[in-house]
């Protein structure tokens, strides 16, 4: 059960999005429903859709995280430091902690298996590639140290940092020693925001 005095709030949605991870990664996204997934963890249907709109959110519940941390690099980066260079460094630092969100978390392999074997979560990682790439580009409109082409600049981020996440997804799931995979995680990065740097 969630616990009391939350009121509903962020313990609640992190309660309800481990019990989902772990009923779709043991029987498989499909198969389990969220009538299911509320009753294991013993909240309402409607408690559910109060704090995830679909379904596939339910185990991606780590995506409005990504927007927050995306915005939250181009407006606190340092003065003299571009965007670029803020999400190369970001990007490093998520992988260096392992986060959830670099996919080189130590428990993240279970959950990734299951994205990568449904169609539905797969498409909704597609369709959040054009809400963080608006994010990224909505904020870089606004942020007064910028002066390129928001969208171009937002659409080549979000385009090179997929390249890199897709390529070490594929070497998790393939059994890649994690220490190998994340050293190519880093220097990919690297590689990847440097040349994009020259290029904006």
């Amino acid at each position: 059960m969630a616990k009391r005095g939350d009121r509903g709030g962020s313990k609640t949605r992190a309660h309800i999005a481990e019990v989902a991870t772990g009923l779709f990664v043991e029987r498989g996204f499909d198969d389990v429903t969220v009538a299911e997934v509320a009753a294991a963890a013993g909240v309402s249907k409607v408690t559910v859709f109060s704090h995830f709109e679909r379904k596939e959110d339910l185990a991606l519940d780590r995506l409005p995280d990504a927007v927050g941390i995306a915005r939250a690099t181009i407006r606190d980066r340092p003065d003299g430091v571009g965007v670029v260079e803020a999400f190369r460094r970001m990007t490093l630092a998520l992988a260096e902690e392992r986060h959830p969100l670099s996919g080189l978390s130590e428990a993240g392999e279970p959950l990734a298996r299951t994205v990568a074997g449904s169609r539905a979560l797969v498409s909704r990682l597609r369709e959040f590639e054009h809400e963080i790439e608006a994010e990224v580009a909505d904020e870089l409109e606004s942020d007064t140290r910028f002066s390129g082409d928001s969208e171009l600049a937002a659409a080549l981020i979000v385009a090179a940092y997929r390249t890199v996440a897709v390529a070490t997804t594929r070497r998790r799931l393939a059994g890649d020693d994690l220490t190998e995979v994340a050293a190519a995680h880093c220097e990919r990065l690297n590689t990847a925001f440097g040349a994009l740097a020259k290029a904006l």
